[in-house]
């Protein structure tokens, strides 16, 4: 038997060609899909495998605590930006 266990992650999507791709950057999990919908649906489905690949290595915890999540109650909480830009560099 598997303890559920309930994340609250960041999605970026992002339309490359015709596909749309999904990043969760903190676990560095991405998927895709035909639309956006179906784009996070996918990633949704690629972060569920990831937690059940942790939770059998027993790693889950220390997984989540070093890309930054807490624990709020039942459920892990991605790190919240204080703000978010596109910055350019020029080198």
């Amino acid at each position: 038997m598997t303890n559920e266990v309930s994340i609250r992650f960041r999605a970026e999507v992002f339309k490359e060609g015709d596909d749309y791709v999904a990043v969760c950057p903190e676990l560095d999990v991405s998927s895709f899909g035909d639309s956006v919908t179906e784009a996070e649906d996918s990633l949704r489905e690629a972060v569920e495998a990831f937690v059940e690949g942790c939770q059998s290595l027993g790693t889950l915890d220390d997984v989540l605590e070093e890309a930054g999540f807490r624990r709020d109650a039942d459920t892990w909480v991605t790190r919240e930006p204080a703000a978010m830009k596109v910055l350019v560099a020029q080198a």
